[in-house]
């Protein structure tokens, strides 16, 4: 079967053209045209030429083969690897991939595609994107625990400092709950000289009025220690909401690029005959590695 992303073809299209040369890893291709043009042939790629493209050494690029990152690659009679245009294809979405899931993620996903088990690399991406969402609903259960203490006032600190069972008393708990916060470090109230009593400044009263207040709210132990956290960090709440608001925007172009990723990996899967025009897959059969030999 012919590499529908032989350097020869792709050279031949225009951009924006929808045979071949839009997305599925063919515009990170298209530079390559020009480079190595003069030497690379009828998708006969050499080691050091598929390392330039995305600029890594020709070591980086044997141990992503050793690694089953890039596809088996033959060796001729002399022991040279053999590369072709699916090396050059699958290393471009490599990188992409990387961009959106980091290489740890990356490498799991693309050895076990090259493995044949197109079903445990779709588990390793499924993953990647429920920790996404699990971080998006943590953003908002916090936003939405501030704002619950947000429009709750402080209740007023004694100039000397509080003891533990006064702050009982004002935030509305046993001393035992208090204690149970400070051992999971919710609380940090000092230590009086002398006596070693524990005395809480206006800062920990609020902090304990807080825990209080969200506690009974039904939120977690992990959200009431991210609110507290935001809280001592930034102090102010317009500085919190904006940290909050700033993380959501990241966690969007986190998305956006894994989304891309996608697109190119689906693209890999679909040029090298892992998966069918329609999306089914055909695990049972490895697909034929397109291109033809090259050496070292």
């Amino acid at each position: 079967m012919p590499s529908i992303f032989s350097l020869n073809n792709l050279c031949k299209v225009r951009r924006g053209s929808p045979q071949v040369g839009t997305g599925s890893g063919a515009e990170s291709l298209k530079p390559s045209c020009k480079r190595y043009g003069s030497s690379v042939r009828n998708g006969r790629w050499r080691v050091v030429d598929v390392a330039a493209t995305a600029g890594i050494s020709t070591q980086q690029v044997r141990n992503y083969l050793d690694e089953g990152v890039l596809p088996p690659a033959t060796r001729t009679e002399s022991g040279y690897r053999v590369l072709t245009d699916v090396h050059v294809h699958a290393l471009a979405v490599v990188r992409r991939m990387a961009e959106g899931h980091g290489w740890a993620r990356t490498r799991e996903v693309m050895a076990a595609l090259h493995r044949g088990e197109l079903a445990t690399a779709l588990a390793a991406l499924d993953a990647g994107h429920a920790e996404l969402d699990r971080e998006r609903a943590e953003i908002r259960r916090v936003l939405g625990a501030f704002e619950t203490v947000v429009v709750s006032p402080a209740v007023p600190a004694p100039r000397r400092g509080a003891r533990i069972g006064e702050v009982a008393d004002l935030v509305g708990v046993r001393t035992t709950q208090l204690r149970l916060w400070e051992q999971r470090g919710l609380l940090r109230p000092v230590r009086a000289p002398g006596t070693g009593y524990r005395v809480y400044d206006a800062a920990e009263l609020r902090a304990a009025q807080v825990v209080a207040l969200l506690r009974r709210g039904g939120y977690p132990f992990e959200i009431v220690a991210a609110v507290l956290d935001e809280m001592r960090t930034t102090g102010r709440p317009q500085r919190v909401r904006a940290e909050l608001a700033r993380r959501e925007q990241e966690l969007h172009q986190r998305s956006l690029r894994r989304l891309r990723a996608s697109v190119e990996l689906y693209g890999y899967l679909a040029a090298t005959g892992r998966v069918t025009p329609h999306g089914a897959s055909d695990e049972a059969t490895p697909p034929p590695e397109n291109g033809q030999a090259a050496t070292d």
